[in-house]
């Protein structure tokens, strides 16, 4: 197999292929989270009708962005087990396959921002602010595709190893909104469709980066030509049967927020779900780097996998979950010690002293809730690398619903615990799945090893 440098670093040691696929996406993640809490600034400037809009239209934009990452998981779990196996057409085949199907995916979310975008704004309760709703999503829904694509050309850019090419163009989006949103909004006086138009436009120049690299530079190692396609039922299933769970997972993580706000609302009042709200920024914040580094075991895995190589496997679901949880204890350390000023640092809409001293308490306590992710959170990408990714969406529901939101229900509200039942009962919950979910993929990794050894 005629292979490059980048596919030699990611076919050899697991650990310093995963150090090179992880590190430069969790400074990207980083620098996109930090983007989010800018747009939420500049636009929190127009009104607060405004704001109000962006909080209803982020999750359906989540959901988007939810689905390019869901295709991008697949095609990097099938693409990465054909490296493995030194099965390359079959890996150039599939790359136009994922084209094909973030195409298809693409019409549909434009068909549903033609003909229900008004529905689905009512359906979330934000008809007061329909008109700035309306201004803010059409455009992200019409154009949707810069969001998707990608995505998904990143995962396969992850899958041959060259990091470079999967982070730059995301680090170039984030740095254009930053400096576009002030820009459209106030210098061009476009308001909340300029806040839009930043976030498509500098997604646009992302992918035109990706797409020069690919068609005009030739610099590959994978094929993005139509040649490859021949089409195959089972190349298509095998992306949705990973991506399809995947993108679930996003919704599910912005589910577990909106339950969590109801019970707070119920135990503590509505007071307590904006000092919670801070306080969550930074727990989601700490899960990034799990997110990373398990993004880049995805592509470890399903090529250890492929290849039939039990120790690599093995040192991968080791040296992943030893990294992800030594950096989500160091950002739980800085959390708990600096809490205070962290979140008045962050507190961009008040001077509120009694806010933000809440919020550091909230802190102070989830930072447990991050405590054992680590462990579920490779559970869950070791199963998208080898292909299972209803395993790992059945570890996702059981660790974030069932368990996290369960203890929670059952402490806060059944036991009448009150808002700190709430919060105690999600931390243990958590705790609790995430430790079955490496069990599961521990007996799995046994069971791998016994088959390759008889």
């Amino acid at each position: 197999m005629q292979t490059n440098k980048n596919i030699e670093s990611i076919m050899g040691n697991p650990r310093k292929a995963i150090n090179k696929l992880a590190f430069p996406t969790i400074f990207s993640l980083l620098l996109m989270f930090l983007n989010n809490l800018i747009d939420s600034f500049w636009v929190a400037g127009i009104n607060a009708d405004a704001l109000a809009a962006l909080g209803f239209i982020s999750p359906l934009y989540l959901v988007i962005i939810g689905l390019g990452t869901g295709i991008g998981a697949g095609t990097n779990s099938l693409i990465s087990r054909y490296l493995g196996a030194q099965r390359i057409d079959d890996a150039n085949n599939a790359i136009i396959h994922s084209i094909i199907l973030t195409i298809i995916v693409s019409i549909i979310i434009l068909i549903v921002g033609i003909f229900f975008l008004d529905d689905l704004i009512i359906l979330l309760g934000a008809s007061s602010v329909g008109a700035y709703c309306l201004s803010y999503g059409e455009i992200i829904f019409l154009l949707n595709i810069v969001f998707l694509l990608p995505n998904v050309i990143a995962s396969i850019f992850r899958a041959e190893g060259d990091v470079r090419r999967a982070t730059n163009p995301l680090i170039l989006t984030a740095i254009l909104n930053m400096i576009l949103d002030p820009i459209l909004i106030y210098g061009l006086d476009l308001g909340i469709f300029g806040a839009g138009f930043a976030t498509v436009a500098a997604s646009f120049f992302g992918l035109m980066c990706m797409l020069y690299w690919i068609y005009i530079k030739k610099d590959t190692y994978f094929k993005f030509k139509f040649n490859y396609y021949k089409a195959k039922f089972e190349i298509y299933r095998e992306i949705i049967v990973v991506s399809l769970p995947a993108g679930t997972e996003e919704i599910i993580f912005s589910l577990v927020a909106i339950i969590l706000n109801y019970l707070i609302i119920t135990t503590s009042g509505v007071g307590e779900v904006a000092a919670f709200t801070i306080a969550w920024r930074f727990i989601s914040m700490a899960f990034l780097p799990c997110m990373a580094i398990g993004i880049a075991t995805i592509t470890v895995s399903g090529i250890a996998y492929g290849a039939q190589n039990w120790p690599n496997f093995n040192e991968t679901i080791r040296y992943s979950t030893l990294i992800s949880l030594v950096i989500t204890l160091i950002f739980s350390g800085i959390f708990f010690s600096f809490a205070y000023p962290i979140c008045e640092a962050f507190n961009f809409t008040s001077n509120n002293l009694e806010l933000v001293t809440r919020s550091a308490e909230i802190l102070q306590l989830l930072v447990f809730y991050n405590f054992l992710i680590p462990f579920g959170a490779t559970a869950a990408y070791v199963y998208q690398g080898v292909g299972s990714g209803f395993k790992s969406l059945s570890l996702t529901v059981l660790r974030e619903v069932v368990l996290s939101i369960g203890f929670a229900y059952l402490m806060g509200i059944t036991f009448n615990m009150g808002i700190f039942g709430v919060y105690l009962g999600a931390i243990i919950g958590m705790n609790i799945g995430s430790f079955v979910g490496f069990v599961c993929i521990w007996i799995f990794n046994l069971k791998f090893k016994r088959e390759i050894h008889h």
